[in-house]
């Protein structure tokens, strides 16, 4: 009978359960694992990452992506303690990964060992399942159980194996257990469906908010709304759920989002939340009966009073409501907001002409708009960044991924070579301030070194822009948002890849378009407006006020007096 030692036992269950990369550093507590993973590189690549945080991000941003299981491992000590923040936003956003770490040899546990942490205590908060492996024959079970728990609940798993316990044998006495997971369509109670479509079918200005929930469901959710004639606002994390550009589209909602959504959810009677337990609850209706659909019963009024919850599928449950309401005829509120959003559209894009220097970061977007294909896939960086793709970048089948709900600086790279890895026919775009760049940018070699194509747009402004405005939002001067950047294109080139920089607004597409024919890595370095704020689709009375003290502040202390760029 074959013999295994923990170690491959542990990469051919990987492998069975369809693993096909982990990211990852190797060192010292899990080269027991490096080397069975060196062995099986026809069935399992090991991506080398330069930080964990790194690695842990792109595993986050490929289960996103993909809805598989994304991997990471990293040594004990310090290794396990950087993939934190990446493991903290898969938790986050719902993601499937599982981490894999090492920890000292058994007979050192508990002596202060170097580089000895308690990592079961550490990731006791950020894992769905958390387990230290004491013995070869355990690990089977633990890595099978492990990876059905991150699946079944959507997070994260965290494996802690000691650097002995992958050189012994797995015994035959070892327990069997499956390694598959198994998925379930969960649909609400009868009597709620019913308390729902009663509300639906008195409602005379319905309004839908899609969260992230409903991605997979695009035609289930526009049957609905046809048939309620509902308009549909997308959350951040919806974005794509349908394009931005459908007549049924109001664009996102809160400091990010577009006027005419705002302006429909104050005026809303009836709003139906699904698949999201949106934060920004200032900008929900005031007096609206509210439906909420989550697959969570946990998330339904979570944060926001409802009158029903149906607590299933997001698709399970409007096809059931598709199916039982009446038509509504009265489309006067539908056709009020779709023409206010059209308005809206002509308005940002006659900001992106604007050609003026420094250059504007809505005309960067509109170049992004012309080069990307239908397919691309965006992974967006956390700040300004944010906002202008956002509310300027048009969805139509491009797959969205950033940090939503940790809205961790530093996402957007590790994201785009997830991207490319899971899907390296497609383009494949990291859009970044120069800040969240910075924090990851030593990852660029790693695009470099496995030939990933992708293509890292730099909105570079020399500044921490987004917490500049909320400084002066509060009153106060600006303090501690300078940056002291390199040339970012002469860094690509240095790395081994490509590297453009921008100026001047003429030299955006052209740029854009050599990159992408380029077929390496390559950086665009585009240096933008660094007073360009990206202002609310509603300014709030204490903003304004905010910002007049700001304005005054400045005028008194140092002597300038700067209007805000309204």
């Amino acid at each position: 009978m074959f013999k295994q030692n923990a170690g491959e036992k542990l990469i051919d269950l990987l492998i069975e359960w369809g693993v096909d990369h982990i990211y990852g550093m190797p060192g010292d507590s899990i080269n027991s694992i490096i080397e069975p993973l060196r062995k099986r590189q026809d069935k399992i690549k090991f991506i080398q990452v330069r930080h964990e945080e790194a690695g842990a991000l792109a595993a986050a941003a490929y289960a996103k992506l993909t809805g598989k299981l994304g991997v990471c491992t990293a040594i004990a000590g310090p290794g396990a303690i950087h993939l934190l923040n990446g493991l903290y936003d898969a938790k986050l956003d719902k993601a499937p990964v599982l981490a894999i770490t090492g920890q000292v040899e058994t007979d050192l546990l508990g002596t202060d060992s170097f580089q000895e942490v308690n990592l079961e205590r550490m990731f006791d908060d950020v894992a769905v399942y958390n387990q230290r492996i004491m013995s070869a024959d355990q690990l089977p079970a633990v890595v099978n159980q492990a990876i059905r728990t991150a699946y079944a609940k959507k997070g994260v798993a965290v494996l802690t194996i000691p650097d002995d316990i992958p050189r012994f044998e797995v015994g035959k006495e070892a327990r069997v257990t499956a390694n598959f997971s198994v998925k379930q369509d969960i649909s609400p109670l009868t009597e709620d469906l019913l308390r729902a479509k009663e509300i639906i079918e008195g409602a005379e200005r319905p309004i839908i908010l899609a969260g992230k929930g409903v991605h997979g469901h695009r035609e289930t959710l526009l049957s609905f709304a046809e048939k309620v004639g509902a308009p549909i606002v997308l959350t951040l994390p919806g974005k794509g759920v349908i394009p931005d550009k459908h007549p049924y589209c109001l664009g996102g909602l809160g400091l990010i989002g577009t006027k005419p959504s705002y302006e429909a959810m104050q005026e809303a009677d009836m709003l139906m939340m699904i698949g999201t337990s949106f934060p920004f609850t200032g900008f929900l209706p005031d007096n609206a009966k509210t439906i909420h659909i989550d697959i969570d019963p946990t998330q339904i009024g979570k944060r926001y009073p409802v009158d029903v919850g149906l607590a299933g599928d997001a698709g399970t449950s409007l096809k059931w409501l598709t199916e039982h309401i009446s038509r509504k005829e009265d489309r006067t509120f539908l056709e009020k907001n779709q023409e206010r959003t059209v308005k809206w559209w002509d308005n940002l894009e006659s900001q992106e002409e604007d050609g003026s220097v420094p250059l504007k970061p809505q005309r960067l977007i509109h170049a992004l708009k012309e080069v990307a294909s239908d397919d691309a896939i965006l992974s967006v960086d956390v700040g300004n960044v944010t906002v202008w793709m956002a509310r300027h970048f048009p969805i139509t089948n491009q797959s969205f991924v950033i940090s939503s709900w940790l809205a961790t600086l530093g996402c957007g790279l590790p994201g785009a070579i997830a991207g490319q890895i899971a899907y390296p026919d497609r383009q494949v775009f990291a859009i970044c301030g120069d800040g969240g760049f910075a924090m990851t940018m030593a990852d660029f070699v790693t695009a470099v070194k496995y030939d990933l194509p992708i293509i890292v747009v730099i909105l570079n402004n020399h500044k921490i822009a987004m917490i500049k405005f909320e400084q002066e939002v509060m009153g106060n001067i600006e303090f501690g948002t300078n940056l002291q950047n390199p040339d970012f294109a002469k860094y690509a080139e240095a790395c081994g890849g490509v590297g453009y920089r921008v100026e001047r607004p003429e030299d955006i597409l052209p740029s854009l378009q050599k990159a992408i024919q380029q077929k390496k890595p390559c950086i665009i370095d585009v240096v933008v407006d660094a007073d360009e704020a990206p202002m609310p689709a509603k300014i709030q009375f204490s903003q304004a006020a905010g910002y007049t003290k700001h304005m005054l502040k400045q005028l008194f202390e140092e002597g300038k007096f700067d209007l805000p760029p309204l």
